[in-house]
């Protein structure tokens, strides 16, 4: 880690154990390209986009048939995650993401996130409500795939490498555009106001409360 940061700022593990959203591809690297590995023809492409497209609307439909009636969510909340920079106000996506959505709201009304780190701070990311504090805890959830598209203000769900599999309690918000992410990760929200605190989020800054309103 840089040199200046307070002796409690945690040191994050550099092994497979955190969960991380990939950084951004290397300029001349497409999204979702691996090193050496050839493009598709436009032909391909489009199959494998509406192969994509179909897998994920029945996700979504698998994962809201699993919610019970009374835990059914509504299309949208509203959302403050106080920090020690100030406020940051999200929309939640239930429609999107709902079992994310769900297990969000009911960590945040359990008071799971109270004073917990922002561990991960990079030019493009915030990450944070890792229970550890390093980016290697938390349990794991089942990703919840959609159509969002990761810009500046979207909140995601960490993970590791398998696809399938996310993490239960770290979240993350990206700074800027951030479209390799695009039906990588679990998008479940999206900033509406507060941006300047995003920015503004150190390593070690803690969310002090978030209250959903239901």
């Amino acid at each position: 880690m840089t040199q200046g940061k307070p002796k409690d700022t945690p040191t994050l593990p550099d092994s497979a154990n955190t969960f991380t959203p990939i950084s951004p591809p290397a300029q001349n690297q497409q999204p979702g390209q691996v090193q050496g590995q050839q493009t598709a023809n436009p032909q391909q492409q489009q199959a494998g986009q509406q192969q994509a497209a179909q897998q994920q609307q029945a996700q979504q439909q698998v994962v809201q048939a699993t919610l019970a009636p009374d835990q059914q969510m509504k299309a949208s909340y509203s959302a403050i995650i106080k920090t020690t920079k100030g406020n940051i106000t999200v929309t939640l996506r239930g429609d999107a993401a709902p079992r994310t959505v769900k297990n969000f709201i009911d960590k945040a009304d359990s008071g799971f996130y109270k004073n917990l780190t922002w561990h991960r701070v990079e030019d493009w990311v915030i990450q944070g409500g890792d229970p550890q504090g390093d980016g290697s805890g938390g349990g794991s959830m089942q990703t919840e795939l959609n159509q969002l598209p990761f810009t500046a203000g979207s909140l995601g769900i960490a993970r590791k490498n398998d696809i399938r599999v996310s993490n239960d309690a770290q979240f993350f918000i990206a700074k800027k555009d951030a479209s390799w992410l695009n039906e990588q990760y679990t998008n479940f929200g999206q900033v509406t106001d507060g941006m300047d605190v995003v920015q503004a989020i150190t390593v070690g800054d803690k969310i002090l409360s978030i209250t959903v309103q239901q």
